[in-house]
């Protein structure tokens, strides 16, 4: 089930411009476990993807609400809704309008998070509105016990179990941080944030204490209040992460509000990094910072004394300094278990209206088939064994070639016109066929505007990749392959990659799954360990030359100096090796016939030490029943056994291994067939199929999958 999170309309979802509601929701879903379920919406007038704090989760309501006449939040709550609909979601979270309820689908839960005044927001300033909430929400949350205390105005009771306090929270720093003689205030620069006093008792202060600084972070175009001093550093509003490494370095700050707040969160944050708080006593604002002090009036004469009281005072402000770092009260890891715990319970408590969440899927599949090279590619088609897998588990598939397509269709004078041909063919194929997802192998032909219209026209589609090539800053062509990579991710909604994720930091940045080289059954189906008299040693092909089937001129291979040392190594071994000096690349039923005569075989890839890479060819050679040596760099042992693939550390390792496995067959044979029958237990197409649709359709695998994280 997935979660939708609605922002106010006007409350802004960017690094430097987040609001009260963006940052709560940023600082939640970093570490959610539900995270990857989760997409937030909002509106952003004249979005810059750059600035978002999250790009990959976000949606923006891209509607121009200046010249709409009406209720622009009515309309904005409609759009929402027709952007959720029939995209499996189960919970909307909601934060600070509570006159959304209403106009949001009666079907889905809710929560609704307060981080104002209920009795201050449309929605919920009367009694029987608030009563109406508790109702139709299955959870409200307060960001304090005083937000909490003003939405029970005028109950019986004070209380009820659908209403929690989860304070805004903060993550500790490991270190208590170098401290610089500067004072710090955050917030708007108005009376309401109480910067016309903090501004008076700061100026009293700087000139009185000279090697003191202050700085102050936010604006107020609405009031000015022009405090200058060659010690006063005005920084306007920045981000909030710059915002906070700014209390790092501070001694003391000052939050002296003479609103009621409702919670304070620059207290908090001051807190948490070390300084001597002062704060007003209003709102929620004692409920940020146990360990800090409280103004007894609200005078910049009463501000001032209290300064002054903790510079002079080194050791009573290092203890408040100590206390509050090691006693931060609101913990951001803790909070988001809370926070989790309750979208758990909504999930186990109810069921949803998901359709057709168990059918058979329509998909279209575009890679390369190999179309235009006679097909001779057939045996080591990903693409092929991705889309047979997909098949034999009941869904139907339309495989295009773009590259095919775009070739066939070229103009003398027009080489675009290929491309133009793909992609309106692309439109209509999905139109006439009503996909549940497109999934791409290595595309490149595909313009991001067909992408665009796609995820306008067709917002149910889902979008993935699948992608061989290696992706190491140290590999072959680092460049190119992650360019590649990246070209469609902002329309992606999965990818998966040959290698694993987290090894190459993507799961950091992407949504991205380890994806095995498949195995089919009709493809793989030599068993090479029943060849009783082969007549080669170790078979061996390097695949430069694809496109054009012969070897590329000029072009080295970076395996070659490894190739040519095992051979000098190893006269006694006979080889069989291709795409190596003038002996050419073999394809088709030619790669199988120079197989099945070799006794053992070689899976090395351009760069080894890459966990667990590798291209199809290793699904190739264990697939069909030939043993198998695979570098232990390549971590390919957390699946095999020595006893179903022997792994080798280095040339003088493997020459040892060849020379073994030539004279032991009864050995070598019962590796061969050990490691073909686990690779098609464990990575057969029809469970990579079903790996795919898991991640991408969020669908409940068939069998329990060891290798899925």
């Amino acid at each position: 089930m997935k979660i939708a999170i609605l922002l106010p309309f006007k409350d802004t979802y960017t690094k430097d411009k987040a609001g009260s509601a963006s940052i709560w929701v940023k600082d939640f879903n970093k570490n959610s476990k539900y995270k990857k379920k989760i997409t937030i919406y909002g509106h952003i007038k004249n979005l810059d993807k750059n600035k978002l704090i999250n790009k990959h989760n976000y949606i923006n309501i891209d509607y121009n609400f200046d010249f709409y006449i009406g209720s622009k939040n009515k309309k904005y709550v409609q759009i929402f809704n027709n952007l959720i609909k029939d995209k499996s979601i189960g919970l909307i979270e909601l934060h600070n309008r509570p006159n959304y309820i209403e106009h949001l689908d009666k079907k889905l839960k809710k929560i609704l998070v307060f981080h104002n005044d209920p009795l201050k927001l449309k929605g919920s300033e009367k009694l029987n509105e608030r009563i109406n909430l508790i109702r139709n929400c299955e959870k409200i949350i307060f960001v304090s016990n005083w937000v909490k205390q003003r939405f029970f105005s005028g109950f019986k009771t004070k209380n009820n179990n659908k209403c929690i306090v989860i304070y805004p929270s903060i993550n500790r720093l490991k270190k208590f941080p170098i401290k610089e003689n500067l004072i710090i205030f955050v917030g708007k620069l108005n009376k309401s944030k109480g910067y016309h006093i903090f501004g008076v008792a700061i100026k009293k202060i700087l000139n009185e204490f000279k090697n003191w600084k202050s700085v102050v972070i936010g604006d107020e175009p609405r009031e000015q209040y022009n405090f200058k001093h060659k010690n006063l550093n005005l920084l306007g509003w920045i981000n909030h992460d710059k915002a906070l490494k700014y209390y790092e370095k501070s001694k003391i700050a000052v939050s002296p509000s003479t609103w009621d707040e409702p919670f304070g969160r620059t207290s908090m944050e001051a807190g948490s990094r070390g300084c001597a708080t002062i704060i007003s006593n209003r709102g929620g604002i004692t409920e940020t910072n146990l360990n800090s002090i409280i103004l007894k009036k609200l005078t910049s004469d009463e501000i001032y004394k209290n300064i002054k009281f903790l510079i002079k005072n080194k050791k009573k402000t290092q203890k408040i300094q100590k206390n509050s770092f090691n006693n931060v009260l609101h913990d951001l890891r803790i909070n988001t278990i809370k926070i989790d715990n309750i979208r758990n319970e909504l999930f186990n408590n109810f069921s949803f209206n998901i359709i057709n969440k168990n059918k058979n899927l329509k998909i279209i599949h575009i890679s390369n088939f190999g179309q235009r090279q006679a097909n001779r590619l057939y045996n080591i088609s990903i693409a092929k064994k991705i889309s047979n897998g997909f098949i034999r588990n009941g869904h139907d598939v339309i495989d295009i070639s773009d590259r095919d397509v775009v070739r066939l269709n070229r103009g003398l004078k027009n080489i675009s016109k290929g491309m133009d041909y793909f992609n309106n063919l692309l439109l209509e194929t999905i139109d006439n066929y009503k996909p549940d997802g497109l999934i791409l192998g290595h595309v490149n032909n595909l313009n991001k505007s067909t992408l665009e219209i796609i995820k306008k026209k067709h917002k149910n589609v889902k979008l993935g990749q699948w992608f061989e090539d290696n992706l190491s800053k140290n590999g072959p062509d680092p460049i190119t392959n992650n360019n590649n990579f990246i070209n469609y991710i902002d329309y992606l909604d999965h990818n998966f990659v040959t290698s694993d994720p987290v090894n190459l930091g993507l799961n950091k940045k992407y949504n991205c799954s380890y994806l095995p080289i498949p195995v089919d059954k009709n493809i793989e189906s030599l068993r090479c360990y029943q060849n009783k008299n082969p007549i080669k040693d170790l078979f061996f092909t390097m695949s430069h030359g694809v496109n054009k089937g012969v070897l590329k001129k000029n072009k080295v291979d970076v395996r070659e100096p490894f190739v040519k040392k095992l051979i000098s190594s190893n006269p006694d071994i006979i080889f069989d090796i291709y795409g190596y000096k003038n002996n050419q690349p073999i394809w088709s039923n030619d790669f199988y016939d120079a197989l099945y005569k070799s006794k053992m075989a070689l899976n090395l890839s351009r760069i080894n030490n890459v966990k667990y890479y590798s291209s199809n060819r290793i699904a190739s050679l264990v697939g069909n029943g030939i043993l198998t040596f695979v570098d232990i760099n390549t971590k390919f042992n957390d699946f095999f056994s020595n006893d179903e693939i022997v792994f080798y550390k280095n040339i003088k390792d493997l020459s040892n291994k060849l020379k073994y496995y030539k004279e032991n067959n009864d050995k070598r044979i019962k590796i061969a067939k050990k490691g073909k029958e686990k690779y098609f237990k464990i990575f057969n197409n029809e469970i990579i199929a079903d790996y795919i649709c898991s991640r991408l359709f969020e669908r409940n695998v068939k069998k329990n999958i060891f290798w899925m994280k």
